[in-house]
């Protein structure tokens, strides 16, 4: 077979088309590692502003304080679960003028708050006297928002769900229902119980379209309510130094002290993560 010759013109311009590859490949891979430093940066933005602060800039507020041991936890559980989502619960234990709601974050302000779960009733017949104006407030700043009934174990199931609905009206992008339920009855057997709490629950699903979100504390959780509800988002209270609320139980909210101190906040507060990003929080709110 003959060889193909080239002539000085053909291998030139082969030259120049190589050398013209060589530069477009290493300005792909320049731009890709500027996109990729960037996304870093961004990932860890949240990261590096909450060690800088909790190192070099520390936040002291001027009225509250936690104990040495108080305090590590909390920092612990910032610095474990900065990816993920965090929120505060009020109720009329908590002034109307103690809050400053322009202004809510924690670590040190380099952790926003994004969401806010008060209580609305309690029992058969009761409000709580603060809901309404922290419920226009927490919509004022846009702020996800959840509304929780306080369940009073010996009382009617039926009008215990219509008080909460009577004094509630959610809206598209609030969170589900809220069930807290804390106490053993008195006058009802244990397994009553689940049968009047699962009356709640059927009578605000039907209202809603979507299963309320269950409230407790990790032991009663394990104790009384485990297999009963488990197709239901979670909410669990465990004020333990633990890396999670629950060690064998998926869980979609923790509440993981009742002494958390925020910025613009001039009480202690109940703290709260959502297992999740703010986006995915959001696709748990109602339509």
């Amino acid at each position: 077979m003959t060889q193909k010759k080239y002539t000085k013109k053909t291998a030139k311009s082969i030259h120049k088309r190589r050398r013209m590859n060589y530069f477009f490949r290493r300005k792909a891979v320049f731009i890709i590692l500027i996109i990729a430093l960037i996304g870093t940066g961004l990932y860890l933005k949240q990261s590096i502003s909450y060690y800088y602060a909790l190192y070099f800039n520390k936040f002291n507020h001027k009225k509250l304080h936690n104990n040495e041991a108080e305090t590590l936890r909390i920092q612990k559980i910032l610095s474990n679960n900065l990816d993920k989502t965090y929120g505060f619960d009020v109720s009329h234990y908590q002034n109307k003028e103690d809050i400053k709601w322009d202004s809510l974050s924690i670590g040190n302000k380099t952790i926003p708050l994004e969401f806010v779960v008060m209580r609305a009733t309690m029992g058969n017949r009761n409000a709580d006297k603060h809901f309404n104006e922290f419920w226009e407030q927490a919509k004022k700043h846009e702020l996800v928002r959840g509304a929780y009934h306080f369940y009073r174990a010996d009382e009617d199931p039926v009008i215990q769900a219509n008080n909460f609905l009577a004094s509630v009206k959610l809206e598209s992008g609030d969170l589900p229902p809220i069930l807290d339920i804390e106490k053993i009855p008195k006058r009802k057997t244990n397994k009553k119980l689940i049968e009047d709490l699962k009356v709640w629950c059927k009578i605000i699903e039907d209202t809603y379209g979507e299963k309320p979100i269950i409230y407790t504390y990790y032991h009663y959780y394990k104790d009384f309510l485990k297999g009963e509800f488990d197709d239901y988002p979670l909410w669990l209270a465990n004020y333990n130094d633990v890396p999670a609320p629950s060690p064998d139980s998926s869980w979609d909210f923790w509440q993981f002290t009742e002494n958390g101190i925020v910025h613009g906040i001039n009480t202690k507060v109940d703290l709260d993560i959502y297992n999740g990003s703010l986006w995915s929080l959001k696709r748990l709110t109602l339509d």
